[in-house]
C-alpha cells in the first residue's frame, strides 16, 4: 500500500498505514544503531546510542501494543524516507576519516532520524485522538517523548564539545 492510493480510503486506513511505516522505520533503526555505536569515538556518544538502542526496542514493543489494541495485524510497510536517511548516514560516515568530524556527522545523522520519528509520532498521536483511541495515543506519546528527549541529548552532546573538536 503506498501513500495516496485507493488502499487508503479512511482516516483509520491512514492511521494504520502510518503506524506500519513507523514500525518498519523503528526496526530499520534498530538494525543500524549497532553500526553507529561501533563507529562513534566519543564515550558519551557511544553510551547515548546504546541507550537509544534499548529505547528503540521499547518503541517497537509499544507499537506492537498499539497494533493489538487497534485490532490490526502487526506489520511494517517499506518506508523510503527512513531508508534514505539511514543510507545517507552510512554513506557520510564511510567518507569521514577524522574521528572528531565522524562523531559530529553521526550526531547529525541521528538527529535526522529523530526528527523523522518525531514527525511520525506527533501525527499518529493526533490521529489516534481524532479516532477516539486515547489508549493508542498514550503509548505513541511515550515514544514521541522519548524521541524528543534523545534529540535534546544529541544537541547537548554536540554543543558540549563534539562540534568544537570537529571544527
Amino acid at each position: 500500500m503506498g501513500w495516496f492510493t485507493k488502499d487508503i480510503a479512511t482516516m483509520d486506513d491512514l492511521f494504520v498505514h502510518t503506524l506500519q511505516d513507523i514500525y518498519y522505520a523503528e526496526n530499520q533503526i534498530k538494525k543500524s544503531l549497532p553500526d553507529m555505536i561501533e563507529k562513534a569515538t566519543s564515550p558519551a556518544l557511544k553510551q547515548g546510542f546504546q541507550t537509544h538502542l534499548q529505547e528503540t526496542e521499547g518503541h517497537i514493543s509499544r507499537l506492537k501494543q498499539v497494533f493489538k489494541q487497534h485490532g490490526v495485524e502487526e506489520k511494517g510497510v517499506t518506508c523510503p524516507a527512513i531508508d534514505g536517511i539511514l543510507s545517507e548516514a552510512s554513506d557520510v560516515a564511510g567518507e569521514v576519516d577524522d574521528k572528531q568530524v565522524l562523531d559530529a556527522a553521526l550526531i547529525a545523522a541521528a538527529q535526522a532520524v529523530e526528527h523523522y520519528e518525531m514527525t511520525r509520532y506527533g501525527t499518529l498521536v493526533a490521529w489516534a485522538k481524532q479516532l477516539g483511541r486515547e489508549d493508542c495515543a498514550a503509548l505513541l506519546k511515550q515514544n514521541l517523548d522519548e524521541e524528543a528527549a534523545t534529540d535534546e541529548k544529541l544537541t547537548k552532546l554536540a554543543m558540549s564539545g563534539i562540534n568544537r573538536k570537529a571544527a
